[in-house]
């Protein structure tokens, strides 16, 4: 028996098939936001034009490895979300720091990845086999990695490797010049994208975002696929804690900030957090938005708690927005209504 998988010519009405290729972007909101910090922040600290730039794309590669992990997650559908990320970049920066001093630095990073795939795998035996919400689930698997990261702590005493170092930090085309790594991830990046519209899985995660009892029933193993998407943020997080070790340094905080983050560059990016749409060329907008907020909102003097509460405020915007512009909204008001009148009709019916 042969199973079909959705494409988008199946998924999608060939009129808003058209409009979607002739419209705007769902990326092209946060790039008039990257250049609008960015023209602000020149005007604010005047000087060469190129640095706030430059310094972004060295900073941008780490969050765009973790965005496109969880934007694979979030595509999934309403509740898929995995808050892990953090505390997994954290202690993957310990592991490649002490395997890298012991057997090298390739090793080093691949023991990270490897640690942000045991830990997704148990976010998955909780979501699959205990059936717990995705973001309990993984919010467990955040508070075991962090006491792991707390014990690795303690023991550490190894520094990154000096050639993972001089590498993450190399840059091409002179001054400001362009990061390598920066590079690499966007090589990641349109891999992610060419698999999303072109191999069984990406279209999978698609289709199971868009409904996941139509991909049950057109042949796709949901679990499986999902299994795979969780997977594979939990190595993308894992990826990014070892070249961050070789960044900065290994650190019980290092990976904090990135939970937030890359929950906020997935939604700014385009994806919809409805489900059933992946919009990877938005982690990089969004990555270098945020990043350039970041720094806009230094110059200005905004603590690291206010610069958070404007992020999620930013994030909530979108949703509505992006709701109201695609109508993933409308079938939540509608089951809202319909409860609404089912109830008045039941109180009817027991009054009369």
């Amino acid at each position: 028996m042969s199973v079909t998988l959705p494409s988008p010519s199946l998924t999608e009405p060939d009129s808003a098939l058209g409009r979607r290729r002739l419209g705007w972007p769902a990326w092209g909101w946060s790039l008039i936001g990257v250049l609008a910090v960015w023209a602000l922040i020149v005007i604010v600290r005047p000087g060469a034009p190129l640095d706030p730039l430059a310094q972004a794309l060295t900073l941008a590669p780490f969050l765009v490895l973790v965005a496109l992990g969880q934007m694979l997650v979030i595509t999934l559908g309403p509740g898929n979300i995995d808050v892990s990320v953090g505390t997994i970049i954290s202690m993957a920066s310990y592991v490649s720091v002490a395997i890298g001093a012991s057997v090298g630095p390739i090793a080093g990073i691949l023991a990270a990845v490897g640690v942000g795939i045991a830990a997704a795998v148990c976010s998955v035996i909780a979501i699959l086999l205990l059936r717990v919400p995705p973001i309990i689930a993984t919010l467990a698997t955040s508070l075991i990695v962090s006491s792991a990261t707390l014990l690795l702590a303690d023991a550490s005493r190894h520094s990154a490797d000096a050639g993972l170092r001089e590498f993450v930090n190399a840059k091409i085309l002179g001054i400001p010049g362009i990061p390598v790594i920066a590079l690499l991830v966007l090589a990641v990046t349109v891999v992610i994208a060419l698999m999303l519209r072109h191999t069984r899985f990406g279209l999978s995660v698609l289709a199971v975002g868009q409904s996941a009892r139509a991909a049950e029933r057109a042949g796709i193993t949901v679990w499986a696929i999902t299994a795979l998407a969780y997977l594979a943020c939990g190595a993308f997080a894992g990826l990014a804690g070892g070249l961050l070790a070789a960044f900065i340094s290994p650190s019980t905080v290092l990976g904090t900030s990135y939970m937030l983050d890359s929950i906020a560059v997935v939604v700014i990016g385009g994806t919809l957090i409805s489900g059933g749409r992946a919009v990877p060329t938005g982690a990089w907008t969004g990555a270098l938005f945020f990043v350039l907020l970041s720094g806009l909102l230094n110059l200005v003097g905004w603590s690291i708690g206010a610069q958070n509460i404007l992020k999620g405020v930013l994030v909530v915007a979108v949703v509505i927005v992006s709701a109201a512009a695609t109508g993933t909204g409308r079938s939540s008001r509608a089951r809202l209504r319909e409860s609404l009148h089912l109830g008045n009709r039941n109180k009817e019916t027991t009054h009369g």
